[in-house]
């Protein structure tokens, strides 16, 4: 009604010209109330009303009202900051909400230039002038918020705003102090660039928790991970350890398995040496920190006691003995050990595919060994070789350093046997002995792998083998394998070592000796980049150079805006191959942030720089700053996949797999599908070898593109044509990572808690080497993840424990397995069933035994050979019928078993639960056991409600034995 008394704002403009101030007032409160529709007419006439505002000698609630006018103007003409500049003049009537668009946008407004100038302040360490007029309007929507009980609004804001004061005020003013909490974890990792600040808010985090009754250790713990303290984290495990209830020491345990999933070594390492030791038996533990788990077993079951020992210190050293065990990392992998050796569900195809006779060693080949590796990896399963020693003994050069490198991918985590596993190749009394030296430098290349991260009982192993040789391949070896065992340990000595290796310039020793660096200095602050690079530049060898500039990547991992200097050095220099190296030092420092500066960094070399090579892995390096938020990496990088430059659009390819890998990201599917039939062939490598990161673990039931995938492989692999052996590779691989782990693994770069896993991170760059260097391609095991749900009880043994999947199991289960088709079994295809007289002859029966089936397909058989004499089923190809009917036949499968397939499944300890099938797990109320934590998967120890009851396990825990070492003989 209001409105349609004016059609014109030009009668309340031409009151602002008249001298009552009344008049002035009534004026501007109808055109505030207006103004949303007569706003072209009054911006005309902002001089006068700027005028008004700036006249001291009118009333305040005069000058406030034209202050909010001109506010409004601004915003409808698009000029925000100059609206916010006005909306503060209008003071209170700016606090006012009236639920409007400008008011919602002028507010956020408001609250994005107080979080520029408080952030500002800090990264400058300066005092920076903030309108107290704009502070106060943070402030109160800070205060409403929390009255409001908004309170994850109320700490999003002060996150961004910096007021680590209200954040508390939040979080303890909150009704679900958990809830919260996690909230803010989240909101940390998701949306705080800056590293320092991040560790404020987590050790703000850690003072709340510890105010809660009682205090959530599990998360303080990740915390203290987060802070790099653990002597705080080892002061919460003795308290827990020593409690008297028995509860309280299961959660330390689990508390230790949650910390081992992180993967940083050299902390787990601080924590294990700063839990005090037990004055009752010092010699007893201080051997337990040195010893193998079994040793430490039987070292604690031999403890004597006597009348003079406290019975609370005896408890403590037991329970000590078990938790260095875990922390060392030596109980988790021999557990994930013998998870993977029982549950193996590998499928040989790769055997199959080469029983056929080769005239010489081809690429083919020496993929076929890799794609067994990666799919037997940690499953002790090595009966490849032995069933292959025709074609393997024709393994030359570094054919032969591979194909026994890839003994340590299978035998990962196989501590105690890694040596004997190993014994046949290795140097003989640590020099040169007399076997081929390429078959001793995969061999100590492949202890390396077996003891990746956990290397204390190789390392001086590897060490004199490298001293007392001057063979570079075997150099080669000893360095990756040194590296490896010495993952960021900083050890000054194994360093020098290395370093002889480097100065004596040898490429191929150099280059070993480059990554070597890089992984004993990962994530470290040294000043050992600059040296690196000092030699970078005075060496010739284009392979030194590329493995010191990798190497110097790796050393600056994590420490975000503190390696922009060596950065901006590295990627302004004259060389491609260390400006390569400055891809992935942006990738590695801003690693998993979604930093929006890198990413604009990384996109412009990416369409900037002149080398091919540089644009490769600009784009390669935007996976490892965006797998945290996998969901944006196809949209950002999708325009670069349809680029003309296939070294771009391979780049793409690999980016989504880093980024994407085990999601099964329908997105990332849909982009990469079209680059597996690009007409560049490494395009096409890559592309396949990144549909199967992508896919892993993902079944057909989930998304039909991964049965079709796999048959494409299928396809694929029996065609050896020379012209396409580098998508041959791609292929072998692919097949490999698809089934890895045999089938019980998957590619995961964040644990559960949101922690980078460093190890696999690292694994997956070095990984993307294997463009220049083959043998790189073992570092791909490194990122595998047990999906496994291991239930330990307080001995750490495995009870009998069922749980539920409330999820259909075809949506889960393991891939079906298929023929492998070969030019020479195409007399063995499945015989078509197409003609009229088929159909007849099915139409009567179809629940016929198998031996009734066989009989009516004979008959079909010869109806067929009739009906396709007679010229009238010419129309198709026989293969066309043959997969024709497998089709029809699937779907008639598919359709009955979905008919009858339960909805639910019950699982027991332990058993395999993957990445997507978490959010179904259900605990059962009448269990005899409960979880310390309630998470659907990783290692769980259970309470035991009924401890008088007789124990009950489900599994021994026999370690897992190779084929060599049970058979006393040598695979290759």
């Amino acid at each position: 009604m209001e409105t349609a008394m004016f059609s014109s704002a030009s009668s309340l403009l031409a009151m602002l010209n008249e001298t009552h101030p009344s008049l002035k007032l009534q004026a501007l409160s109808h055109l505030n109330r207006f103004v949303h529709q007569f706003w072209p007419e009054i911006s005309a006439s902002l001089p006068i009303l700027e005028c008004l505002y700036e006249d001291k000698k009118f009333d305040q609630h005069l000058r406030q009202l034209a202050a909010l006018l001109i506010s409004k103007v601004f915003f409808y003409l698009g000029q925000l900051n100059d609206s916010l500049a006005y909306a503060l003049g209008a003071g209170s009537l700016f606090d006012v909400p009236d639920g409007s668009d400008y008011f919602h946008t002028l507010l956020a407004k408001a609250i994005d230039e107080y979080a520029s100038l408080r952030s500002k302040a800090v990264e400058l360490n300066e005092t920076v002038d903030i309108d107290h007029r704009l502070e106060a309007i943070v402030e109160k929507m800070l205060e409403k918020c929390i009255s409001d009980e908004k309170y994850q609004q109320a700490m999003g804001i002060a996150i961004e705003c910096r007021r680590l004061d209200k954040l508390e005020e939040a979080i303890t003013k909150s009704k679900d102090f958990q809830r919260s909490l996690s909230y803010c974890i989240n909101v940390s990792h998701s949306y705080i660039n800056r590293r320092d600040y991040r560790h404020k808010v987590f050790r703000l985090l850690v003072n709340v928790y510890r105010k809660l009754a009682p205090s959530d250790y599990l998360s303080i713990c990740q915390l203290l991970m987060f802070l790099d303290e653990p002597h705080a984290v080892a002061s919460i495990l003795e308290k827990l350890l020593r409690s008297e209830d028995k509860d309280e020491a299961l959660l330390a345990l689990q508390i230790a398995f949650d910390l081992v999933e992180n993967e940083n070594h050299g902390f787990l390492m601080s924590v294990r040496d700063s839990l005090p030791i037990p004055k009752i038996l010092p010699v007893v533990a201080v051997q337990a920190s040195e010893t193998s788990t079994a040793q430490r077993e039987n070292t604690a079951g031999n403890l004597q006691m006597t009348d003079e020992t406290d019975p609370a210190d005896a408890v403590y050293a037991e329970r000590l003995t078990k938790i260095k065990g875990i922390l060392s990392g030596e109980t988790s992998t021999q557990l994930t050990s013998q998870f993977l050796y029982k549950h193996n569900k590998s499928f040989l195809f790769i055997m199959e595919t080469n029983e056929q006779s080769v005239e010489s060693w081809c690429q083919s080949n020496g993929a076929a060994i890799y794609g067994n590796a990666i799919m037997h990896a940690g499953t002790a399963e090595d009966t490849f070789y032995e069933e292959n020693l025709v074609w393997l003994s024709r393994a030359t050069n570094w054919a032969k350093f591979s194909a026994i490198a890839g003994l340590g991918v299978i035998h990962r985590g196989h501590l105690q046997q890694s040596r004997s596993v190993m014994a046949p190749y290795l140097p003989q009394g640590g020099a040169d002995g007399g076997g081929s030296t390429y078959s001793e430098g995969g061999a100590l290349y492949a202890l390396g792998i077996i003891h990746a991260n956990h290397g204390e009982g190789i390392r001086q192993y590897l060490r004199d083998s490298l001293r007392s040789t001057d063979v570079e391949v075997i150099q080669h070896g000893s360095c990756l394998g040194l590296g490896l065992a010495s993952f960021g340990t900083a050890d000054e000595y194994i360093y020098e070592d290395i370093k002889k290796v480097l100065y004596t310039d040898s490429a191929v020793a150099g280059e070993a000796a480059g990554i070597s660096m890089g992984l004993l200095f990962v994530g470290t602050t040294t000043n050992k980049a600059s040296e690196m690079l000092a030699y970078a530049h005075k060496t010739q060898h284009e392979k030194i150079i590329r493995g010191l500039a990798l190497g110097t990547a790796l050393t600056v991992y994590g420490r975000e805006e503190g390696a922009d200097t060596l950065i901006e050095q590295m990627t302004r220099d004259r060389d491609p191959i260390i400006r390569c190296g400055g891809m992935y030092a942006l990738a590695m420092a801003y690693r998993g942030t979604a930093n929006n500066k890198a990413m604009r960094q990384l996109l412009h070399f990416a369409v900037s720089d002149v080398c091919d090579d540089v644009k490769r892995t600009a784009v390669l390096a935007l996976g490892f700053i965006l797998y945290s938020d996998p969901e944006q990496t196809p949209r950002i990088v999708s325009l670069l996949s349809q680029s003309y430059n296939p070294h771009v659009r391979y780049g793409a390819a690999l980016a989504v797999s880093i980024s994407c890998a085990g999601t099964g990201l329908s997105e990332a599917i849909s982009l990469l599908e079209p680059l597996t039939s690009d007409v560049v062939d490494f395009v096409r490598q890559g592309a396949i070898i990144a549909m199967a990161m992508v896919m892993v673990q993902v079944s057909e039931a989930s998304d039909s593109r991964v049965g079709a995938f796999r048959h494409q492989l299928d396809k694929i692999l029996p065609d050896e044509i020379p012209d396409e052996m580098s998508t041959i590779t791609g292929s072998f691989l692919a097949s490999g990572i698809l089934e890895a782990g045999g089938g019980n693994v998957t590619i995961r770069l964040l644990s559960k808690t949101k922690q980078d896993k460093v190890t696999a991170v690292v694994g997956l760059v070095i990984f993307s080497q294997f463009w220049y260097w083959y043998p790189l391609i073992y570092f791909i095991c490194l990122a595998f993840s047990p999906t496994a749900f291991i239930g330990l009880n307080y001995d750490l043994k495995f009870p009998k424990f069922e749980f539920m999947s409330l999820a259909k199991p075809s949506l889960f289960e393991y891939p079906k397995r298929t023929a492998v088709v070969t030019s020479n079994t195409a007399a063995k295809l499945p015989i078509a069933l197409l003609s009229t007289a088929v159909k007849a002859i099915k139409s009567r029966d179809i629940n016929k035994t198998e031996a009734e089936q066989k009989i009516i397909a004979e008959k079909a058989a010869s109806a067929e050979k009739s009906f396709n004499e007679s010229g009238a089923g010419k129309g198709k190809s026989s293969i066309e019928k043959v997969t024709d009917t497998m089709q029809a036949d699937s779907a008639a499968t598919v359709e009955k078993k979905a008919e009858s397939e339960a909805m639910f499944e019950i699982l027991c300890n332990p058993t395999r639960v993957v990445p997507a099938q978490d959010k179904y797990i259900k605990f059962m109320e009448s269990s005899r056991y409960e979880p310390v934590k309630l998470a659907p998967s990783g290692f769980f120890l259970l309470k035991d409600l009924h401890p008088p009851y007789p124990k009950v396990l489900f599994m021994t825990t026999d370690t897992p034995t190779s084929t060599a070492v049970k058979q006393g003989s040598t695979p290759v």
